[in-house]
């Protein structure tokens, strides 16, 4: 998924390249266009969903090291 913060600093980038140059306005439309293309076809996730993520996996693998111990002691 693209985060809009990532498409908005991409455009800002484009934005201030051009800003210049206001006979571009065509080629940065062009250029956002493009760019919004590629990351559309993007398997992206936001960073709160990433931190997320990780987080529970941290959790997960707490507790499948909680369970490990368990089982070596009981098999002990």
């Amino acid at each position: 998924m693209v985060t809009r913060r990532i498409i908005e600093h991409v455009n800002e980038m484009v934005s201030q390249f051009m800003q210049d140059k206001p006979t571009n306005k065509e080629i940065e439309g062009n250029i956002k266009a493009a760019i919004m293309a590629v990351f559309s076809k993007l398997d992206l996730v936001t960073r709160e969903e990433f931190d997320t993520q990780q987080r529970v996996l941290i959790a997960t693998r707490k507790k499948l090291d909680e369970i490990e111990d368990v089982l070596k002691k009981a098999n002990s």
